[in-house]
């Protein structure tokens, strides 16, 4: 998105103040840094050097609900894996839960096991991944160390050579198990309507225990590190439940039946800003709980609690703004369904004043409690005897027409949904991702800490890795929670020498006309 469009349309909603202090001061963040998918953050000051509005911008779109019209429905697990290379298994098996429904068939209890264990292990290494590669190193590292020694080297610098090789190794012995059972771990091909492409059997059981069982002793680990880490270090805990990291909002997660996190399959509940039950309800409901929202000043849709309605970025029961990830999971939860993330979760929400935890930073802490469950659930399921029975697929029947499916992916909750014609060709698609879920509580994070952190001008290369830790809590992902406005989108094209200097400029704006320089 352009720098002329974004601060046009982004002030012409602003105050006449801020607009007159952007002439004096802008911070802008551009790209923002460990995240998948493209992003900026645009910081406009007042006369006092006092944070006015602060905009999380994403200026991307990639379009891929317009892709899908014309395809064949079983074409989904594979094209939409393509959205993006950090969580392709979570499109993957949105789209195939998504094709159960749509051929109203019912996968065997073997294909079912097959397809959590997969998802099981992908969910691990993914959280692995965030706390070690992404989050982690603002903590491990510092959020004040120098930008060129926040990432995995640094924190390797930090904990050792011996831990660094450890959790590669894990992730990539996770990985290797994906890769095994779904066929490719980038892009999987496992799902197909009914079932999966093809049973696990018993030798590759045993291989799967082997891995299964050291995930769990590596996820002690991790949480292990973040006690001595982070919770040992009181800067940092007052950093997490600080005021310019906290909103009061709605929570949403998928749940079994007693009402704890299942990353596979359940019911959706949505838990208030005091805890109380606000709803619980089938994938295939969610467009009468879930509505979208679009401000000109980012690609970005912002979803929010249709039965509340839209009332801007603001807290509160009276907001329909809510969240989703490991915090809102845990949130909406009543516990963890395996005995090592229970007693995680216990401390969690007894060392954080009880639930529900509002603090944005605790997404953390939350993401370790699921990498337990993670390990221990894909161990329950690599010894169960059912995993190998050969019967996984149920061949489909029934003459096609819509269906809804939902997991939770490490970043909260998926939606997809087809609509399609009698032989299974898609008209429609309707993908809501997890980062969309989380966007506006994104957007308003991203402000508060702007507003919380700088003052009278005082900005520090610290303070600005700060206000990214904001929305890099949320673990976002933006390669499809986007839109477009009616109309063109605007681009610009800068043509350079050799020598770097600028040739010809050629600028197509959102009405569509085009002009050269």
């Amino acid at each position: 998105m352009p720098d002329e469009m974004t601060t046009q349309e982004a002030w012409s909603r602003g105050s006449q103040g801020a607009q007159a202090a952007y002439a004096r001061r802008r911070i802008t963040i551009d790209p923002i840094t460990r995240l998948e998918g493209h992003g900026k953050i645009d910081i406009f000051l007042d006369e006092a050097g006092d944070v006015d509005r602060a905009y999380f911008q994403v200026p991307e779109l990639r379009g891929f609900e317009k892709f899908a019209e014309g395809r064949p429905a079983e074409d989904m697990p594979q094209i939409t894996s393509r959205i993006c290379g950090v969580c392709p298994t979570a499109h993957h098996m949105a789209a195939t839960k998504a094709l159960d429904a749509l051929y109203r068939v019912d996968p065997p209890p073997a294909a079912k096991k097959i397809r959590e264990l997969v998802y099981s292990a992908f969910m691990a290494e993914d959280h692995a991944l965030h706390f070690y590669f992404l989050g982690g190193p603002d903590f491990v590292v510092g959020p004040e160390a120098p930008a060129a020694q926040r990432n995995i080297l640094g924190v390797i610098g930090v904990v050792g050579q011996e831990v660094g090789v450890r959790v590669i190794t894990m992730r990539r012995r996770i990985r290797e198990i994906i890769t095994l059972v779904g066929g490719k771990v980038i892009h999987p091909v496992l799902g197909l309507p009914g079932g999966v492409a093809k049973r696990v059997t018993a030798d590759e059981q045993a291989q799967i225990q082997a891995v299964a069982a050291d995930a769990v002793d590596f996820a002690r680990f991790t949480l292990e590190t973040f006690r001595s880490v982070v919770l040992a270090n009181p800067a940092y805990v007052d950093l997490i439940v600080s005021d310019a990291f906290t909103h009061r909002t709605y929570y949403m997660g998928l749940m079994d039946a007693e009402n704890r996190p299942n990353f596979y399959d359940g019911r959706i509940r949505v838990v208030s800003p005091e805890g109380a039950e606000y709803a619980s309800f089938l994938a295939a409901d969610y467009l009468d709980y879930v509505a979208e929202h679009v401000e000109p000043w980012s690609y970005v849709k912002f979803c929010y609690l249709k039965p509340v309605g839209w009332h801007g970025f603001t807290d509160g029961a009276e907001s329909g703004i809510y969240s989703v990830a490991p915090l809102a999971r845990l949130n909406a939860a009543d516990g963890m369904a395996t005995p090592l993330a229970q007693e995680a979760y216990e401390e969690l929400f007894s060392t954080l004043g009880g639930k529900p935890v509002h603090h944005t930073l605790a997404n953390h802490w939350a993401r370790v409690v699921e990498l337990l469950y993670a390990a221990e659930r894909l161990k329950e399921l690599a010894d169960d005897p059912e995993l190998i029975d050969p019967n996984v697929r149920t061949l489909p029947t029934e003459t096609p027409r819509e269906g809804v499916g939902v997991v939770e992916a490490p970043r909260g909750t998926l939606f997809h949904h087809y609509v399609t014609d009698s032989r299974g060709i898609v008209e429609q698609a309707n993908l809501i991702v997890a980062t969309q879920n989380n966007s506006a509580r994104m957007a308003m994070s991203v402000e508060k800490a702007a507003k919380g952190l700088i003052s009278k001008g005082i900005v520090s290369e610290g303070i600005l890795n700060k206000v990214e830790m904001a929305f890099r809590a949320y673990d976002p992902c933006h390669a499809c929670a986007t839109h477009s406005l009616p109309g063109s989108m605007p681009l610009v094209v800068a043509v350079r020498g050799s020598d770097g200097k600028t040739l010809s400029v050629l600028r197509r704006d959102s009405d569509g006309s085009l002009h050269g320089e």
